[in-house]
């Protein structure tokens, strides 16, 4: 599956941003990463040298565009897969770059910063509503939601991606993480659940 353009949103929920000491947004915050970021929840093992500072893993559910969008259609129409994906931030770097007032890339667009499970059939917006998202580390859950906990629904999120740069066939969006991010240490096994279903999992090594 090509993957065109790498959306995410972020503080997507209430307690996330909390968390971190953030406003809670009034509009859909957007960012995104490069193709170059992307890696897979496959089992394999991640090396992030520690010259890197503190990574935070932030789960996010992400959704697959399947037709070029146009303004006024519905996210039902337009999203064919969704995953669990893993959005990773240099939040030493991202804390310095923000003080600096500069952009967020340099902390979010690194190489194997956007990790991905396989992609399966996207249920529909109700049945999403009916199910949760989780992360576990070495077996213990760190992160948990569902998207009735968001901010911005998903088609509040699509709208505002058409509006700002529009959207087409082969990109994918992050949708927000939910609380609970927190920093990637040597040797942590990361697992991500649908429901009760693991999706995918990675190793760490921060040699």
């Amino acid at each position: 599956m090509e993957i065109k353009n790498i959306f995410c949103i972020g503080r997507n929920y209430v307690k996330h941003a909390e968390e971190l000491g953030n406003e809670v947004p009034k509009q859909p915050i957007l960012f995104s990463k490069p193709t170059h970021a992307l890696t897979k929840a496959d089992g394999r093992v991640l090396s992030f040298p520690k010259l890197l500072g503190e990574i935070h893993h932030e789960l996010e559910i992400v959704l697959h565009i399947h037709k070029n969008v146009e303004k006024g259609d519905l996210i039902e129409d337009v999203v064919d897969k969704m995953a669990l994906g893993i959005d990773l931030t240099l939040r030493d770097l991202q804390s310095e770059l923000k003080r600096k007032g500069q952009p967020w890339l340099r902390a979010k667009g690194f190489r194997e910063s956007a990790i991905l499970t396989d992609f399966w059939d996207f249920p529909g917006i109700e049945e999403c509503k009916k199910n949760s998202f989780s992360l576990t580390n070495n077996s213990e859950i760190v992160q948990k939601g569902t998207i009735n906990e968001m901010i911005f629904s998903f088609q509040m999120i699509l709208d505002e991606l058409i509006k700002a740069f529009g959207v087409k066939a082969g990109d994918i969006i992050f949708t927000g993480t939910p609380e609970g991010v927190g920093p990637l240490e040597d040797g942590d096994d990361f697992s991500l659940y649908w429901n009760e279903k693991k999706v995918g999992n990675f190793l760490v090594d921060r040699k």
